[in-house]
């Protein structure tokens, strides 16, 4: 018996039964790197995803050019607009300390040489007297007065007043900002028409918390990604650049906002996945699915606005572009954001959608239809999971309008039909259709790609430029590297038993009684599938006293020399007839 050999690393077990259930336990274990997978790929299929990609960039090219803005300068809107009609200066400054006072002090705002400005009712006043140190600017190391009205001066501090209790009098009112001793802030210069200067609170200063928590994105990222983790921070940075160099102008120069954002989405989406994950026909496939995936979005973008009445009113900051640039279409604008938020959720899907095909095809499913199957399991999985993902996201930054809502004391139904929540809503509702459609397409693409029957022979896992990587994140896909060999069994030889007994079966013998013409040393079974030689039997080493004899029918013949054949066993000469020995009964040994 020629036991088989163990597969090699990289070859497909000569086992169908092994290369499916590899296939399926390895389908749940995908992963992103599109990069370290060997498979084949339809011809086909390879030319069409080119081409179609092809297609695609030179539209987004000429898409580019054709809304390319011209960077005009455009009024300032009111609210960002100084008296002399220019844009808003700030400058930076210091809470320098701080004193309850009576409100409506006339050196508020004013250049004060130093920090003792004189307070009326100093101590008790209803309001919050900061004393402001400028660091910047053209009174730098002078300072100013900025007043805080609290509650208690719009209660008037009379018994009808409605607060809760005398914390709630002390704190600002709404609107207003809440001051401590030493925050860095940001204060606007006015200039009056008599020619002196002004200050007024602005806002906090900002800079150095948010470089810090920037620091902290890109390091962890880095570290726990590497290289690939500092493409996709790259890739992020040309996104924001895409975003402020050319969907936005274009978008104030009067675009068409559906146009810009598809041409934005469609060009970051080029970028960013062949950076991220470099250029290959996996990154092309999940690719080419990410960007159909997103003209459907936009379709049904497009008829969520138009069937549900969406105008995107609601908010005071649509309101105002629409007051400052009338020439924007509002509802072009709402269905411009709709596609832009759909682009990430969609880019990940379809990541790891294409990702897990192409293991499973080089896993060895057999067929297309297996490959798409096995990769659906892991696609509905991923959609359970995205769509919580999408809807908390979009209910998380509405909170504070859900609170609003919930002390209307109106109907349910008449709140989630505001414009408002019915934006929310329907943004939630596209982003979540564009994710399930969204799987099986890219699935499909990224399985018509493959060829069945898994990777070739000598396919080996292609070495990427990431120099922290181990030989493990290297190593080939899990179902297709060699099962360990099994531990070898102990092959113990035919037991001759006394002359009155009759021969019992080994341990390890196959379930047949053999004949006695097939105990032949090379006729007996072996259970070592990398070696012939039987090892000893240590019953026989252990035994003691003359050995019964053997008749010379079942004598076994002489070994055919065949490689490394078991030892033969030395047949023992019959002993003279006489008494027999006495024995302690052993463990082979029978009763008379």
């Amino acid at each position: 018996m020629t036991p088989s050999r163990p597969a090699r690393p990289g070859n497909r077990s000569s086992d169908p039964g092994h290369d499916h259930a590899g296939g399926h336990s390895h389908s749940h274990g995908h992963s992103h790197d599109l990069s370290a997978i060997a498979a084949n790929f339809s011809p086909l299929a390879r030319y069409i995803v080119i081409g179609a990609l092809s297609l695609i960039g030179l539209a987004v090219v000429a898409g580019a050019v054709v809304l390319w803005p011209s960077y005009t300068d455009h009024p300032i809107p009111t609210q960002f607009r100084a008296a002399d009609g220019g844009s808003i200066v700030t400058v930076d400054a210091e809470i320098f300390e701080q004193q309850r006072a009576n409100c409506l002090n006339p050196l508020s705002g004013t250049v004060q040489d130093t920090a003792d400005i004189a307070l009326e009712n100093a101590g008790a006043g209803p309001c919050i007297q900061n004393i402001v140190k400028l660091t910047s600017g053209q009174h730098k190391g002078r300072f100013t007065l900025l007043e805080v009205p609290t509650n208690r001066a719009q209660s008037g501090q009379g018994p009808d007043s409605k607060a809760v209790d005398k914390d709630m009098l002390d704190k600002p009112q709404p609107g207003q900002p809440t001051l401590h001793l030493g925050d860095k802030i940001r204060v606007a210069v006015t200039p009056t028409p008599d020619g002196s200067i002004r200050y007024s609170f602005f806002d906090f200063r900002r800079g150095t918390p948010t470089i810090i928590w920037a620091i902290a994105f890109f390091a962890a990222i880095v570290l726990v990604a590497s290289w690939r983790g500092l493409r996709s921070i790259l890739g992020l940075v040309f996104a924001f650049a895409v975003l402020g160099f050319f969907t936005l102008p274009a978008i104030l120069e009067g675009s068409s906002p559906v146009a810009v954002a598809v041409v934005s989405s469609a060009a970051i989406l080029f970028v960013v996945l062949y950076l991220a994950h470099g250029v290959s026909m996996r990154t092309s496939s999940a690719l080419l699915g990410t960007l159909v995936s997103l003209f459907v979005a936009g379709a049904l973008s497009a008829l969520a606005i138009t069937t549900m009445n969406l105008t995107g009113l609601s908010g005071d900051q649509t309101m105002s572009l629409q007051l400052y640039q009338g020439s924007i279409s509002i509802s072009g604008l709402l269905l411009a954001g709709f596609i832009i938020g759909a682009l990430g959720v969609l880019n990940d899907v379809t990541i790891t959608q294409a990702s897990a095909a192409f293991e499973l095809a080089a896993a060895g499913e057999p067929s297309r239809l297996a490959t798409f199957r096995a990769a659906m399991r892991v696609g509905r999985d991923h959609i359970a999971s995205t769509v919580y993902t999408l809807i908390f996201a979009y209910a998380g930054s509405a909170l504070p309008l859900l609170l609003l809502f919930s002390v209307a004391q109106q109907p349910f139904g008449s709140l989630v039909t505001t414009d408002a929540v019915a934006v929310e809503l329907g943004r939630s509702f596209v982003g979540g259709i564009a994710i399930a459609l969204s799987v099986p397409l890219t699935t499909a693409i990224a399985a018509a790609l493959t060829s069945p029957g898994g990777a070739p022979a000598d396919t080996h896992t292609p070495h990427t430029d990431d120099p922290t990587e181990t030989e493990a994140d290297r190593a080939e896909p899990v179902s297709r590297r060699p099962a360990p060999a099994a531990r070898p069994a102990v092959s113990r030889g035919p037991v001759v038993a006394p002359a009155r007994g009759t021969p019992r079966a080994p341990q390890s013998a196959p379930a047949h009684k053999p004949s006695p013409q097939n105990l032949s040393p090379q006729n007996l079974p072996s259970q070592n599938p990398s070696s012939q030689t039987a090892p000893p039997d240590p019953v026989a080493r252990t035994r003691r006293g003359p050995q019964a004899p053997v008749p010379p029918g079942n004598r076994p013949s002489a070994p055919r020399p065949a490689g490394p054949a078991a030892r033969p066993a030395v047949p023992t000469p019959p002993p003279e007839r006489g008494p027999e020995p006495h024995r302690a009964p052993g463990r082979h040994s029978r009763p008379d």
